[in-house]
């Protein structure tokens, strides 16, 4: 009898506190989404980027920081309610924290807490202190669902401050020559971490309008950037020739750059590394600087995490949960969390 009743208790399956649903993860003990699509009575936002925050949902929770960016993303109407870093909310019997994520301003994590389980979803992170962002804070837990954009070892950033070296250099040359310095990256995170790393003392420093959007709604709730200019429509051309412009990828079509030759195009993406989803014939030079963590990052994060089950989203899903289940973790990809029992 006893040793029937020790066996069934070894083998009772852990408590599967989230789930992979058509909307996205979901929690049916506290029934609330993580960066759902569709839409949803009730999504925790790990931040502010469209693939992850998305409209149309009934209430919005995320973190103090990333309220503006919201709302400049979402319209001023949604509801949203806020937390601070390591601050708890009860959502049925539920706890929810969040955590730094270091991917962007107001990025987090979300710690998901009920019956002694603990579960993280990483959201997108990166390890480097971009001196604008709150840094990356490893969370302890059972479960960890890990991004892996660029889970490969091929994929090792170099030391950001050479990055920015490179920049300024780059800009200088550009500026001594009368050329302008065309910097693509995106509107939200990579934009203002340039913005914020760069030397300022080489030029008046240009920004489209949308991230102008983007930098006036991080300096509402918090943030320190140094002063940039606002191009668009209505600009002086002739006033911008020979300066730097940071602008999202999608401008490079526009009338806007109309005028502005001679100019020397660039794009800050982790991509630039490989070369693949970069578009290399579109620009003359590429560095390389994320906003995700790289290989030895996304082994040092499973590592610190202290999980016993890694779960794979977003990207290398396969490889990294291979490379977890040959070195020692239960792991599978997010797609097939309903199909996989919890091991023992």
């Amino acid at each position: 009898m006893k040793a029937a009743f020790f066996v069934a208790f070894f083998y009772y399956p852990k408590l599967e506190l989230l789930k992979l649903t058509k909307n996205g993860i979901y929690c049916p003990h506290g029934d609330f989404y993580i960066d759902a699509s569709g839409r949803v009575e009730r999504n925790v936002v790990t931040h502010a980027h469209s693939d992850h925050a998305k409209p149309g949902h009934s209430r919005y929770l995320t973190h103090k920081s990333s309220e503006s960016l919201l709302r400049v993303r979402l319209g001023n109407k949604i509801s949203v309610q806020t937390l601070d870093y390591l601050e708890e909310i009860k959502i049925n019997d539920v706890t929810v924290s969040l955590h730094p994520a270091g991917h962007i301003y107001g990025s987090s994590q979300i710690k998901v807490s009920h019956k002694g389980e603990n579960w993280v979803v990483s959201g997108d992170y990166k390890l480097e202190d971009d001196q604008l962002s709150k840094p990356f804070e490893p969370v302890k837990c059972d479960t960890f669902i890990t991004e892996c954009t660029f889970g490969l070892p091929v994929y090792s950033w170099p030391d950001q401050n050479f990055v920015y070296q490179q920049i300024n250099e780059w800009w200088r040359q550009n500026k001594s020559e009368g050329v302008t310095s065309l910097l693509f990256g995106y509107s939200l995170g990579k934009s203002q971490r340039i913005i914020k790393n760069i030397d300022p003392s080489i030029g008046p420093i240009f920004v489209h309008k949308t991230i102008g959007l983007m930098n006036d709604a991080i300096i509402r709730d918090g943030g320190k950037l140094p002063k940039t200019n606002i191009i668009d429509e209505k600009s002086d051309i002739q006033s911008i020739k020979g300066n730097l412009i940071i602008a999202p990828p999608s401008i490079t079509s526009r009338r806007l750059m109309q005028g502005l030759a001679p100019i020397s195009r660039a794009m800050a993406s982790g991509w630039a590394q490989t070369g693949k989803n970069f578009g290399r014939s579109a620009v003359d030079k590429g560095f390389i600087l994320s906003d995700h963590v790289d290989w030895d990052g996304l082994m040092k994060a499973i590592d610190l995490s202290e999980a016993d089950r890694i779960i794979t989203m977003h990207g290398y899903t396969a490889e990294v949960s291979r490379w977890s289940n040959e070195n020692g973790k239960d792991s599978c990809e997010l797609n097939q969390l309903s199909n996989q029992p919890y091991k023992l």
